[in-house]
């Protein structure tokens, strides 16, 4: 049985070295109870406590970390089922599959284009993580030199796709140091890649024909001493994978199989004969419940919905999106252009600068931070209060870009009018428009 948080605390050194990444022991007994840290992050813990508290430390879904570079990624570590009980914390990874095959050409073609599918949104860049090299054929010098191609000229990591052992061996060889993902190990060859799995120390994924198969061969790793493991049911029929999926999950949360307590992977790829399709089924296995999706290409069209759904469903719905703070020029403003500021909503900073950009006039923009609130829950939280916003406006640098003293709030601020004006002597505020949508007429005026 888990135990509480403060059952946790009992047994931690409770120094609050802040080692763990928290500022309090107590802290960390919290996330520890409730699946979001495990254990190895508190280097002080004792052997005895350590074994008290195994159960306690390891979330229902093990994180699995995938890569190395700026494309690493974790995947699993979640903790409900859905995601208005909590929230969902590691993203769906996105794949793209290679064959073995490819010519050295066509492959640096490939990544090149798959790497310029970056997208900005919020103040995130949204991409894709990971190739996927199938072996095509069992040429293991073939495969060997596509990872290898992949793991040095491209910030991609790689799944490894083969069922011969010694073809995987050559895949890891060549690229170990990005530590890819294995895939798969079977009935058949489970003792082998378990080996090289462990060897390396790399994540492996297991593959059967059902979820009953897979949990033989769950306990056979683990026995191994392989703690990085990832699902595939093996079902390729749209429906049954989506069945298997929720499934997984619930096996996980629900009934606490620890057999079944890792992150899936999803081929879509392999369930449809054109990208559009695959498209819309990769969008049904980031919303329940694939770990990674792996994908036959990647193409602007289909891979920003994906992207933009994968944003939506694990943004924490306990937290509002926030834009990052900071001056943003719009319509390519000079030193006599307009100032607007307001909070840092995301809603709030896509409407506001929208509107600015419909107008065609060049305007600097200067976002506050406000904890992720709309300009009038902010203004009632004191989150947007006046002395706050002349000090931000100070500080930001805007005086160094215009030689004006001028300010425009948004309408519904204008209460602040005065204590901005305190903490900007000599500067004229303004109270701008209510609505966004009026924002285009007030700065034409």
């Amino acid at each position: 049985m888990a135990l509480t948080g403060i059952q946790i605390f009992k047994l931690l050194p409770k120094t609050n070295c802040k080692e763990c990444g928290v500022p309090t022991c107590l802290a960390f007994a919290m996330n520890l109870a409730s699946g979001k840290a495990e254990l190895d992050a508190c280097p002080y813990v004792s052997d005895d406590a350590r074994a008290q508290l195994s159960e306690a430390s390891a979330p229902p879904i093990r994180p699995v970390v995938l890569g190395k570079g700026v494309r690493k990624a974790t995947t699993g570590g979640e903790t409900v089922q859905y995601r208005h009980e909590k929230t969902f914390y590691n993203p769906t990874l996105l794949a793209a599959q290679v064959g073995s095959d490819i010519t050295a050409a066509d492959l640096t073609a490939k990544l090149k284009g798959w790497n310029a599918l970056q997208f900005e949104r919020v103040g995130l860049n949204l991409r894709p993580e990971l190739v996927a090299v199938k072996d095509a054929g069992g040429n293991a010098d073939a495969f060997a030199a596509v990872a290898k191609q992949v793991a040095e000229t491209s910030e991609f990591n790689l799944i490894l796709m083969t069922e011969d052992a010694d073809v995987m061996k050559a895949g890891v060889a060549a690229c170990a140091f990005k530590r890819p993902l294995m895939y798969a190990a079977t009935a058949a060859n489970v003792d082998a890649f378990g080996a090289i799995a462990k060897e390396n120390d790399l994540p492996l994924a297991i593959k059967a024909d059902s979820i009953e198969g897979l949990l033989p061969l769950s306990e056979k790793l683990t026995g191994m001493g392989l703690k990085d493991l990832v699902l595939d049911p093996g079902s390729r029929e749209p429906k049954q994978c989506h069945q298997d999926m929720i499934a997984l999950r619930r096996a996980a949360l629900k009934n606490g199989n620890r057999a079944v307590g890792f992150p899936t992977i999803a081929f879509p790829c392999e369930m449809a004969s054109n990208l559009d399709t695959e498209t819309m089924l990769g969008a049904m296995y980031v919303a329940k419940y694939g770990g990674i999706v792996v994908m036959s290409d990647f193409a602007g069209e289909s891979l920003f919905p994906l992207l933009l759904e994968r944003l939506n469903i694990f943004t924490d719905p306990q937290r509002p999106m926030m834009v990052t703070e900071g001056i943003y020029p719009v319509n390519n403003p000079d030193e006599s252009s307009r100032v607007l500021v307001t909070t840092n909503f995301a809603l709030t900073y896509f409407i506001v600068s929208g509107e600015i950009e419909a107008s065609k006039v060049p305007t600097w923009l200067l976002i506050k931070d406000s904890e992720g609130l709309s300009v009038l829950t902010a203004w009632a939280a004191g989150k947007f209060a006046g002395d706050d916003v002349g000090m931000f406006v100070k500080k930001s640098g805007i005086t160094d870009k215009i030689k004006h003293q001028e300010l425009v709030i948004p309408g519904y601020a204008a209460s602040i009018v005065g204590d901005v004006e305190e903490e900007l002597p000599g500067w004229t505020i303004t109270v701008g428009p209510r609505e966004a949508a009026h924002i285009p007429g007030f700065l034409r005026a």
